[in-house]
């Protein structure tokens, strides 16, 4: 008979989910379960026109560029998955910022970006915002710590010991450091299309700092 701890069977989901949080609730981090699907994205600029020619979108109008933004985001995000939305989300009046929201899959958490208004009625269109935020979940089965900003940090908690940064507002013109564990997940980086933690780690893995720091990141865990 397996062993019952705190009225949860030992070795169950909810015992492994349980234990996960008591390991690292001395960082005061927010907790990703692994049996979850987390996705990234930024500077979907949903509404706004002019940045079809900012950023040379492919795209003929502000209309088009909704629908293939909207298209794109739920066909890879389900209504169960979180999605950390790293700033600059969409253009109008609260009405139509509604009305966007209203049409994506997910659980939105938005890191504010500097198109995003500061406003009781904005964040009440989201699960939470915050300015900048941290998370633990896992990679190759072990803890990682990751830095979410609306800007790229040149050093992050934790960025000398395994910690990942990832961040939006360059819409893919910042060139990329390769001894930086950072990654732009803007929308204009990667086919106007949410990117999911898989394939942010299979990115960052092939730079020349992960190597460095895979003991260090063992350590600071």
């Amino acid at each position: 008979m397996k062993k019952i701890i705190s009225g949860m069977q030992r070795g169950s989901t909810a015992w492994r989910d349980s234990l996960d949080r008591t390991l690292v609730q001395g960082y005061g981090l927010e907790i990703a379960p692994s049996r979850m699907k987390y996705w990234f994205t930024a500077d979907t600029h949903l509404g706004h026109g002019a940045i079809i020619r900012f950023c040379g979108r492919p795209f003929q109008s502000v209309e088009e560029m909704d629908e293939v933004l909207v298209r794109n985001w739920n066909s890879v995000v389900s209504p169960d998955d979180t999605i950390y939305h790293l700033g600059d989300f969409a253009l109008g009046n609260l009405q139509r910022l509604r009305s966007y929201r209203e049409r994506l899959r997910g659980r939105i958490i938005l890191i504010r970006g500097n198109h995003d208004r500061r406003s009781e009625a904005f964040d009440s269109l989201f699960d939470e915002v915050h300015d900048l935020h941290e998370i633990t979940t896992s990679w190759r089965s072990k803890p990682l710590r990751i830095v979410l900003c609306h800007y790229a940090l040149r050093v992050w908690s934790g960025s000398h010991y395994g910690a990942w940064h990832l961040y939006g507002h360059s819409h893919g013109k910042l060139p990329d450091d390769p001894q930086a564990l950072s990654l732009d997940v803007g929308v204009d980086c990667w086919s106007y299309r949410p990117i999911s933690l898989d394939d942010i780690g299979l990115t960052i893995e092939k730079k020349e700092s992960f190597s460095l720091t895979v003991k260090a990141q063992n350590d600071e865990y």
